[in-house]
C-alpha cells in the first residue's frame, strides 16, 4: 500500500519510496523526499510566489524525462496556482508555497524550476542570473575565472553578487534587484556578456552557436528574460548522482579555480544539510528587498 503522510495537516500519498532513481549510486525516491524536507526551510523561500516548471524524471535520469508548466491532473485543492500569460495564451501553474505543496511535489520527481519575477509582478525580475556553461573540454574551472571577472563588474555597478552551482556543470551568477522589466534586465546582462568576451576572448562566448562553444563558457544571459526559468537554488537535477544547484563562497570558487579541480563544487544531496548548518543560506541576500540593486544607465 502507498503511505499516507500528515505534512502541516495536508495528507500526502508518498508512493514508490525504495524505487532507486540514482543508479549509480542506489539513492532511492525516499531518499529524494527526505532530502527535500531537509532543504525545505532553505529552499522555499527561493520557490514562494514563484511560478514552477517541473523537469520531471520519475525513472530517474536514465529515463524520460519531460518539462511540465501546466497544473497536473490530481492535483489537491489545496496545492496553490497562478495564472501565468504565456506566448501561447494563458495558463495556470503550480507555486509551491509550504512544505506540504514542496513534498506533493517532490513525490513526482522533478527538478524545481523558476522564473526571475514573482506573480504578482509578472516580467518585473528582482533577481539578475548569468548562465555559465562551460563548453568540453573547459569545465566548472573555467567557468570560475569568468565568474570572478563578472563579480567585479556586477560589483562595480552596486549590485551584491551571489554564486551558486547548477548541479549540472556550470555555475549562476546572481544578483538582487529593485523590480525591474525583464527586457531590461536581459540587455544589461547582454553587456555583461559582451564585455566579458571583450576582456577574456580565449575563456568566454556571448552567443550559444555551438560551433563557438567548445573550449569557452558561455555566458547566457537570456535566463532573465520573462518566459524564461532557471534551476531553482537547492532543487536535486537530473543527473548521474543527485546533484544539487548548490550555493557557495566566493572563496570556493577562487579556491577551484586556482587548483584547477572541479570536484571542488560538485555537491550531493547528502552534503546540503552540513553546508546548511555551517553557513545557512548564502543566498539570503536575493530574499531582501532592501538589498536590490538598481541597473545603471544604459551607455
Amino acid at each position: 500500500m502507498t503511505p499516507i503522510t500528515e505534512v502541516e495537516g495536508r495528507r500526502l500519498a508518498l508512493s514508490n519510496l525504495d524505487k532507486v532513481l540514482y543508479a549509480d549510486s542506489g539513492f532511492t525516491k525516499g531518499e529524494v523526499l527526505h532530502y527535500y524536507a531537509t532543504a525545505a526551510g532553505a529552499l522555499l523561500p527561493h520557490l514562494r510566489d514563484r511560478p514552477v516548471s517541473f523537469l520531471r524524471f520519475p525513472d530517474g535520469p536514465d529515463g524520460q524525462r519531460f518539462f511540465a508548466k501546466n497544473v497536473p491532473p490530481g492535483t489537491p485543492s489545496w496545492v496553490r496556482t497562478a495564472e501565468v500569460r504565456r506566448s501561447d495564451g494563458v495558463s495556470r501553474q503550480i507555486v509551491v508555497q509550504d512544505l506540504a505543496t514542496l513534498m506533493w511535489a517532490a513525490n513526482l520527481v522533478t527538478e524545481f524550476h523558476t522564473p526571475q519575477w514573482r506573480t504578482d509582478a509578472p516580467g518585473l525580475a528582482d533577481r539578475l542570473v548569468l548562465d555559465l556553461d562551460p563548453g568540453p573540454p573547459a569545465s566548472v574551472v573555467e567557468a570560475c575565472e569568468a565568474a570572478l571577472w563578472l563579480r567585479e563588474r556586477l560589483v562595480a555597478d552596486g549590485f551584491p553578487v551571489c554564486v551558486k552551482t547548477s548541479g549540472s556543470k556550470g555555475l549562476h551568477v546572481l544578483a538582487p534587484l529593485r523590480p525591474t522589466p525583464s527586457g531590461d534586465v536581459t540587455a544589461y546582462a547582454k553587456g555583461l556578456a559582451v564585455a566579458a568576451e571583450q576582456a577574456l576572448p580565449r575563456l568566454v562566448v556571448h552567443r550559444m552557436t555551438r560551433a563557438l562553444r567548445p573550449g569557452k563558457v558561455f555566458v547566457d544571459f537570456s535566463q532573465n528574460a520573462a518566459a524564461k526559468t532557471t534551476a531553482t537554488p537547492y532543487t536535486l537535477r537530473a543527473r548521474a548522482e543527485p546533484t544539487v544547484s548548490t550555493p557557495v563562497t566566493w572563496d570556493e570558487v577562487q579556491a577551484c579555480r586556482e587548483r584547477r579541480d572541479p570536484g571542488l563544487l560538485v555537491f550531493l544531496a547528502t552534503d546540503v544539510g552540513a553546508r546548511l548548518e555551517r553557513y545557512g543560506d548564502l543566498l539570503g541576500p536575493l530574499l531582501d528587498p532592501e538589498r536590490g540593486g538598481v541597473l545603471p544607465p544604459p551607455g
